[in-house]
């Protein structure tokens, strides 16, 4: 997921988004640790897709105050 498509967002996709990507997250995790995980770059892809939506929900949250 590239950073224009995640400020194309709204505040509420982010949070759908980011929701999904936690309960990947845990899958990926209890793959890994039954040894089932085949695609194990996934598990960094999508750690980086959370931080990403959270920074940048964080910034339109900031910009909402102002």
């Amino acid at each position: 997921m590239k950073a224009a498509d995640v400020r194309a967002m709204s505040v509420d996709q982010l949070n759908d988004e980011l929701l999904k990507l936690k309960k990947e997250q845990f899958n990926l995790r209890f793959q890994a640790a039954t040894g089932q995980l085949e695609k194990t770059s996934r598990v960094q892809i999508v750690r980086r897709d959370i931080a990403r939506i959270k920074t940048i929900a964080r910034l339109k949250a900031a910009e909402a105050k102002v």
